[in-house]
């Protein structure tokens, strides 16, 4: 039996969309969308999809709804920030460069345990990159996967995917992401501060009670935890924009 391969939702495919006709001129910053039936016919989707992203694209800032004018194009789009689920080098800007360290199979910490289901006696892959800015080390990615037969179990394509990813200058995230663009990624971060510790010194070159932020997130395909990673940003990295409402 293969597997079925998990699918985007519909709505969210739709907010994409419509932020990148925005973004291409389509929309632009101060005009006001076509009316709900015109656009769900230029788009070829239904009204209450449409509706449901439109209501997405609101709560984001993308639109804004005014009486007797209606949906409006921000004139600024806010900046997209640690909210939105991307690989660690896209938050820290387009200067951002991957030096891959480490890339193999190695039985399960207790930290990868602790956030996916995998036995003790297995292997994962384990990724280990530094992320420069501007030629500085900013970033240390410790990226872990579920098994490989665990991964066929989400995707027949997602081992391969990996091991042709390896020696290229990516984190893990930024590789399943883009390779796999279908895949219904969620993400859960928790952000605590701590230091450097001794190894991670040496390898940014910097005292071990440097004082740092460390990001500890797992990245789920519906519901199924699929890779755990460390992101370690001592002070002085540059800063991520987090972007809430109410």
């Amino acid at each position: 039996m293969v597997p079925r391969r998990p699918q985007r939702r519909p709505v969210v495919t739709l907010y994409e969309r419509i932020v990148n006709a925005v973004k291409d001129g389509g929309y632009p910053p101060g005009s006001t969308l076509p009316s709900e039936p015109e656009l769900a016919e230029t788009l070829g989707v239904s009204r209450p999809a449409l509706r449901e992203a439109l209501i997405l694209l609101q709560e984001d800032g993308v639109i804004t709804v005014r009486r007797g004018v209606g949906r409006t194009v921000s004139d600024r789009l806010p900046r997209r920030g640690f909210e939105r689920l991307q690989p660690m080098e896209a938050l820290l800007g387009d200067s951002a460069k991957v030096r891959p360290l480490t890339r193999v199979l190695e039985e399960p910490t207790d930290l990868v345990m602790q956030h996916l289901p995998v036995p003790a006696s297995c292997e994962v892959r384990f990724w280990e990159s530094v992320i420069d800015v501007d030629g500085v080390p900013a970033c240390l990615a410790e990226e872990w996967s579920v098994p490989d037969d665990a991964l066929v179990d989400i995707d027949p394509a997602l081992p391969a995917i990996l091991t042709r990813g390896e020696p290229l200058p990516h984190t893990m995230l930024h590789t399943l992401a883009t390779a796999g663009p279908y895949l219904p990624l969620t993400g859960a971060s928790t952000v605590t501060a701590t230091v450097l510790g001794k190894r991670r010194g040496t390898t940014f070159g910097r005292s071990s009670d440097t004082p740092v932020v460390l990001v500890t997130q797992v990245v789920s395909v519906e519901q199924t935890p699929l890779l755990a990673a460390k992101y370690v940003l001592p002070s002085g990295a540059p800063s991520i924009a987090i972007w809430q409402s109410r």
